[in-house]
């Protein structure tokens, strides 16, 4: 349900606080920029399926900054899952979870991992208004920079031993393990380490496999990755440097965008451009541009600051070689005015993506549901962890839905599966982040608000 008008004048005066308050500007001043600051129009259903509703760009004098300030689980309070299904805790107590891969014994990695410091992306007043967004969210703390080891000896649906894995990283995200060699994409680098299976430490140095793009602006550093059915081959996200190009396209080579890189050499090339932020990796049937008989799917966050219905974050299959956009247009040849100079031609080929998945919901975990031991409904189609919006008032995000597959591609409306996540007061107590099927089947989920990974389950 939407706020109500005096909430939103509220809520308006309130980012007009915290964006003018400490830099000067009269209160007088900062209250009629507020009246300059804009809400949704549309409902977050518009922005979502295959045709999504793409009003015209409503950009604000003040950029709506709409924090949800992160809480916590409070006296074991927990999510609400989706009818049929139960939640549980499989642990607590983690520092930022943001990344998920299980293994084949059933052991699960996770992330716990933050920004990596970036000097030269808070200068100014957008960029403090972003360190005190970041903050206030629940991502302002340090890095954990470790990849610890989660195991469930007795079946219970809990993980009752701890490991620290890996330590000493560098903004770990992605991972992925191909034979004996776990890969990991840190905010600069993929590196290799060796592993045997069931160990619960690494102390072997790791290789580097290739460097990434990361620096002192580093905007979007998560970099997650996803090996080829094959596994002769690495797929890496690299998000983009600046919402729209604002610092110009020389920051931004070989960004926004999927590489491909040769296990064995290192070597890589772009594989996809013109994605802002894709985040999620995961394969399904293959159709046009397929590899190795598969399709490789990604969930990628669009730009902000040209108001709260646009644009929809969204679901795509990749194509090899398909530019999708990013920045002279979104959603295929919706042009963007903002970033110049504009390049027509780019834009004539541009990629429309196949499902939208709601404005600024920052959807970041994707995991398909073959496998799954949840109810049928959720048999054939791919979970979604969305991490919730700053720049959309009303809120957006802050859940996990699934959107259901026929044939190879997504077929109607999208449900709910894990709920809960936001007080009605409009603050988190938790933000999902990166989702996994376990060796059960059951949905684990990475919560870094919440420090904790949830499990999902059929109820009995």
């Amino acid at each position: 349900m939407g706020r109500q008008p005096g909430d939103a004048r509220g809520a308006r005066r309130l980012s007009a606080t915290i964006l003018f308050g400490a830099v000067g500007l009269t209160a007088a001043s900062a209250l009629m920029l507020a009246g300059c600051s804009e809400v949704a129009r549309l409902p977050v259903s518009a922005g979502i399926g295959p045709n999504p509703t793409l009003p015209a760009p409503n950009p604000a004098v003040v950029p709506t900054v709409n924090i949800a300030p992160a809480k916590g689980w409070a006296g074991g309070a927990a999510p609400t899952a989706a009818a049929g299904t139960r939640v549980s805790a499989f642990a607590t107590g983690l520092d930022h979870p943001r990344w998920l891969l299980v293994l084949p014994n059933g052991d699960v990695l996770v992330a716990e991992t933050n920004a990596p410091p970036k000097p030269e992306d808070g200068k100014g007043i957008k960029g403090w208004v972003m360190r005190l967004v970041m903050q206030r969210a629940g991502a302002g703390t340090p890095s954990a920079n470790r990849i610890t080891l989660l195991r469930d000896t007795d079946g219970d649906g809990t993980a009752d031993v701890r490991s620290v894995l890996l330590e000493g990283l560098n903004s770990p995200f992605g991972m992925a393990l191909v034979g004996t060699d776990l890969y990991v994409a840190n905010s600069d680098a993929v590196w290799r380490f060796p592993y045997v299976n069931g160990a619960t430490r690494i102390t072997a140095p790791g290789v580097k496999v290739v460097d990434l793009p990361g620096g002192p602006i580093n905007h979007h550093w998560t970099k997650n990755l996803i090996a080829s059915p094959d596994g002769t081959a690495l797929y890496v996200t690299v998000g983009s440097n600046s919402n729209v190009a604002e610092r110009g396209m020389a920051v931004e080579a070989e960004r926004a965008a999927i590489w491909q890189i040769d296990v064995k050499t290192g070597a890589h090339r772009v594989f996809a451009s013109g994605l802002r932020n894709p985040n999620g990796m995961a394969w399904g049937v293959g159709t046009a541009g397929a590899v190795g008989g598969a399709a490789l799917w990604t969930v990628v966050n669009e730009r902000d600051e040209i108001g709260s219905d646009l644009v929809p974050d969204y679901l795509t299959s990749v194509r090899d070689g398909g530019f999708y956009g990013w920045p002279y247009s979104y959603y295929g040849q919706h042009v963007d005015e903002r970033a110049q100079p504009q390049q027509p031609a780019l834009v004539a080929r541009a990629i429309a993506p196949d499902y939208a998945l709601g404005p600024h919901t920052a959807s970041l975990g994707l995991a398909s549901s073959v496998g799954t031991s949840l109810p049928a409904r959720f048999a054939s189609g791919m979970f979604i962890g969305q991490h919730g919006s700053w720049n959309r008032r009303p809120h957006s995000g802050y859940k996990v839905i699934f959107v259901p597959f026929e044939g190879g591609r997504p077929a109607g409306e999208p449900s709910d599966v894990l709920t809960g996540f936001l007080s009605a007061d409009g603050d988190a107590f938790g933000r999902p982040v990166g989702v996994a099927l376990d060796r059960q089947g059951a949905l684990l989920v990475a919560d870094d608000v919440g420090n904790a990974i949830w499990r999902v389950t059929a109820q009995r």
